[in-house]
């Protein structure tokens, strides 16, 4: 049983290898998660406000361009706030087994077709609404698992 467990991880790992997501954020060759700050920590499950973090934090500088991270299709806005504020926007993308909500984005476009590394948008000014925070784009797995392995 522990063996088949041991061999299972193997295969999961390697596969999420083999379908590692592109850089999201321009000037940066990789997907690099955001650390601690006075916000709080960019890992998948730290807490916020008593609840975990349920997704991943990715470095970015506000108003860089933000590429797909995989071929799918963008089917939708999504916004991580009820309330307005300069960063109340993104986009839900769907493709390859993976559907994602990509949050503090101003997309080009809500629908459509879109490549792996292909332009998506444009990181919103983090700065105005959280001072000092280290600037990220925030991607979640639709069903709220851990992205990072694919990071």
């Amino acid at each position: 049983m522990f063996l088949a467990r041991v061999l299972l991880s193997a295969a999961l790992i390697s596969m999420a290898l083999a379908v590692r997501w592109a850089s999201m954020c321009a000037g940066k060759s990789t997907n690099e998660i955001r650390t601690c700050d006075s916000h709080g920590c960019g890992q998948y499950s730290p807490k916020r406000n008593q609840r975990p973090h349920q997704g991943v934090d990715i470095l970015c500088s506000d108003g860089s361009t933000v590429y797909a991270p995989f071929t799918g299709m963008i089917v939708g806005q999504e916004k991580p706030y009820k309330n307005k504020n300069a960063i109340n926007n993104g986009v839900r993308l769907s493709g390859r087994g993976f559907c994602v909500k990509i949050f503090y984005i101003k997309p080009i476009k809500y629908k459509g077709s879109i490549k792996k590394g292909e332009r998506l948008g444009t990181l919103l000014p983090l700065q105005k609404v959280y001072p000092g925070i280290q600037s990220h784009v925030h991607i979640e797995n639709c069903d709220l698992s851990d992205p990072t392995v694919y990071l």
